[in-house]
């Protein structure tokens, strides 16, 4: 029924906002519907927004986007889709090997009337001491607005899947240093983490595992002086990596842009979210 998607355009551009803003403080991250595909097949993957590894399927938007690039063994390249599309990537036979999937996010803005909302997120995310910088700022308790990005990467085999990760520059990103479809992983997958080009030391990882059954365990682990960390990993299960970066913004510094224009409070703080997703044959 083709004279429809005009109308299913619509509602999932209002889905997209609606979901945007309701799950702000929520995972964001690339879901392939395989991790490995026959050489010659098609790659599709969703973006989604959820918590506890399970969330709503965003579609494709450009105005969302500020980096959407696919990464083969050979080459990089920008990835462009149609707009309202779903799910958001729709690959066609890319080449042989490790395919990596990156998404970057343009900034977007979240007012929190409830200082309790905020300190909840903090601490989850592993910043206990927000209060006290808060307050040291002289800051509202209510009213004020975080700014944040979301940086996501996804780990696809394609045909034999032989290859590796590697950084490619996200403002924060983990990149795997073993492939997760055919190393010896017995003593876990090792992994980096990095903010602004630089290993990012001493931070929480949380690690989201989906068993065969579809039920998941979130457990917490820490980077080493060196930003690295090894996840425990398991046969048949799939994985999203998850750490956060929360900075203070100047609010002078965004008196320009849209919040001027719209009424709503500058931001005062920055994050910056990311993920990464795998699975282990």
């Amino acid at each position: 029924m083709r004279f429809a998607r005009p109308v299913a355009f619509i509602l999932l551009a209002l889905a997209a906002n609606t979901v945007g803003r309701a799950a702000l403080a929520h995972e964001f991250w690339i879901a392939p519907e395989k991790y490995q595909v026959k050489l010659g097949a098609s790659v599709r993957a969703d973006l989604r927004n959820g918590q506890v590894f399970s969330g709503a399927r965003l579609a494709y938007f450009d105005r969302n986007i500020a980096r959407f690039e696919i990464w083969d063994q050979a080459e990089a390249r920008p990835y462009s889709g149609r707009m309202g599309d779903l799910p958001a990537l729709q690959l066609e036979a890319p080449a042989e090997g490790l395919l990596v999937v990156a998404h970057e996010t343009t900034p977007d803005d979240l007012t929190y009337d409830s200082w309790e909302d905020f300190a909840k997120f903090a601490a989850h995310k592993d910043f206990p001491d927000i209060e006290q910088r808060h307050s040291a700022r002289n800051l509202p308790r209510t009213g004020f607005a975080e700014r944040y990005t979301r940086h996501a990467k996804s780990l696809i085999a394609v045909g034999s899947g032989a290859g590796s990760d590697r950084a490619i520059g996200l403002l924060t990103e983990f990149f795997a240093l073993a492939n997760p479809y055919s190393d010896d992983l017995s003593a876990g997958l090792p992994v980096e983490l990095r903010f602004q080009d630089r290993p990012r030391s001493h931070a929480q990882v949380e690690v989201f595992e989906r068993a065969p059954d579809d039920t998941v365990s979130v457990t917490l682990i820490r980077t080493d002086a060196d930003g690295r960390a090894v996840v425990p990993v398991k046969s048949g299960h799939v994985y999203l990596l998850d750490a956060v970066v929360l900075r203070p913004l100047d609010p002078e510094a965004t008196s320009g842009d849209d919040s001027a224009t719209t009424g709503k409070p500058a931001p005062v703080w920055q994050t910056h979210w990311a993920a990464l997703t795998f699975a282990i044959p």
